[in-house]
């Protein structure tokens, strides 16, 4: 976690954006996303140039060359100038006229060099509009700790919240929390191939990328094992270029090298050479309504005949998924109830061609204050020949927050999510909530029935928080897959007491009752 100190200091360099005019809290994130990558590309350089000294052996790859970039009057300036080594130390004024007239220029035509965070760079714009400003920022990202991935992400999560908190773009942020249990509820493996279609800030895939950390790390002492963890795990596709620069920034300060964040329609291109290629689908898709016909992809509509973008978002994740691959996606509830017969048949497909694993119901107050409705979380395998046999439910009624707009936090920031506690001496030290806080934190609660779906869950009645569903039952109803279709209410016991016996009860308070009357009258 960051320290006090440290965010005091970015939400100084925040306010002071926005007293200079900047807004929108996505240019803030991107301008910072920029300086940020300077200093990691300087840091890059250093390391190299370490390498080439210790072993005598020329640079493999040089980033700042020899001689000068060619922009500007009189040849432009020394590429060794626009390092951040030497860039941090000049003045507001030289400083300011670098950064805008060779930097960013410098930035853009990075691209040639191959990896996703350079093609994100592209479209790079400098719009910090004073020298002051920009020193000040500067000052804070020389003082970060960049050498220590958590604190890394942990600054970039934090100003990644700001977008929420700033009241605009929220509907790019999934909540952490939620991200997290939908993480460990699939439990990523070493050998997975992981995909977000509609990665926007990348949440789920660093999320996923730090649960491998936590839960395998012996996968990084091998080369192989790192080299897929680097380059060949996480892939991520949006139609935004700024969510694909902040995304990218995001798995690269999480110390994923070189992931594949790209732009792409998902619901519109093709999917060539993406078709039965990922072993793990983790998403929370925009649900935008509808497309025109000629606008959704033809592969898809081979899946489903339909305009509707939750229903053809479906369609894509079992397009994307290898066989034996599993998914963890968020839904609105009109997938698991709607009427018509595109609804119908995924649901169909799901339980019939497929396996359905689970649903579970999420409060309707969870993305709160930028959407009132209702999700749910669905769970399912691709596997092209059925193998559904029960689908478990989960009546989700508390996430550890209020389920107001102002989601304000009901726990302790240690005790809320899927697995509460802390990190101590770099180890991570479990709590067990109480009946009480699992009341108002169902998350760790979802987590443990989930893992026992297939024994003690086999037991629960239908009146409890979760229950398994037999297919025949759920097929008997074309497919309806709400959970208030199966679910059964608890009836509070009933007065089977003998009728003299509740009469002679009544008289008596009614004789309590005029006692009192009599002595209140005698007062007055």
């Amino acid at each position: 976690m960051i320290t006090g100190e440290l965010r005091s200091k970015i939400d100084a360099v925040w306010n002071a954006f926005w007293a200079g005019g900047i807004a929108n809290p996505l240019e803030v994130i991107e301008q910072i996303t920029y300086l940020l990558f300077m200093r990691g590309l300087d840091e890059a350089e250093q390391l190299e140039e370490n390498r080439s000294m210790r072993t005598g052996q020329p640079m493999r790859r040089r980033i700042f060359k020899g001689g000068k970039d060619g922009i500007g009057e009189g040849g432009g300036v020394a590429y060794a100038d626009l390092r951040w080594s030497r860039l941090k130390n000049r003045d507001a004024g030289t400083m300011f006229k670098i950064v805008s007239e060779h930097v960013f220029p410098f930035l853009r035509n990075m691209a040639e060099d191959g990896t996703a965070h350079a093609t994100h760079m592209k479209g790079a714009r400098f719009t910090i509009p004073s020298p002051a400003l920009l020193v000040k920022v500067v000052d804070l990202i020389d003082k970060l700790p960049m050498q220590d991935r958590d604190t890394k992400g942990d600054l970039y999560e934090y100003m990644l919240g700001k977008i929420a908190t700033a009241g605009q773009n929220g509907q790019f942020r999934t909540p952490r929390h939620i991200i997290a249990l939908m993480v460990e509820m699939t439990a990523p493996t070493p050998k997975d191939i992981i995909c977000d279609p509609a990665c926007g800030t990348c949440g789920f895939l660093v999320a996923a990328g730090e649960y491998l950390r936590d839960n395998h790390p012996r996968m990084f002492h091998d080369q192989e094992s790192r080299d897929h963890f680097n380059e060949e795990m996480f892939h991520g596709f949006d139609f935004d270029n700024t969510m694909l620069r902040i995304g990218s920034m995001n798995m690269t300060l999480h110390g994923v090298e070189d992931p594949d964040i790209r732009y792409k329609d998902s619901l519109s291109q093709e999917h060539a050479g993406d078709e039965d290629r990922y072993s793990l689908v983790l998403a929370n898709p925009p649900f935008a309504g509808s497309l025109d016909a000629d606008q959704v992809a033809k592969d898809l509509q081979a899946i489903v005949k339909t305009k509707k973008t939750e229903l053809l978002f479906m369609a894509l994740f079992l397009k994307l998924l290898k066989p034996g691959g599993r998914a963890a996606v968020i839904v609105p509830d009109g997938v698991l109830f709607g009427s018509s017969t595109a609804h119908k048949e995924i649901r169909r497909m799901l339980v019939e061609d497929h396996r359905l694993d689970g649903i579970v119901k999420l409060p309707s107050g969870v993305f709160r204050p930028y959407a009132g409705v209702s999700t749910a979380i669905v769970l399912f395998t691709k596997t092209n020949s059925g193998d559904t046999d029960h689908v478990w439910f989960y009546d989700c009624q508390a996430d550890g927050f209020s389920l107001d707009d102002k989601r304000n936090a009901l726990l302790p920031a240690e005790k809320i999510g899927p697995t509460p506690g802390y990190r101590e001496a770099g180890h991570f030290v479990n709590l067990t909530l109480t009946d009480e806080e699992l009341a108002k934190n169902n998350l760790p609660d979802i987590a443990a029935r989930w893992a026992e779906r297939n024994s003690a869950e086999r037991d629960r009645p239908r009146t409890a928080q979760s229950f398994r569903v037999p297919k025949a039952e759920i097929a008997a109803t074309g497919y309806d897959l709400s959970i208030n279709r199966y679910k059964e209410m608890v009836h509070e016991a009933q007065d089977h007491r003998p009728p003299k016996e509740i009469i002679a009860e009544l008289k008596a308070l009614e004789k309590e009752i005029a006692d009192g009357l009599q002595e209140l009258e005698a007062m007055l």
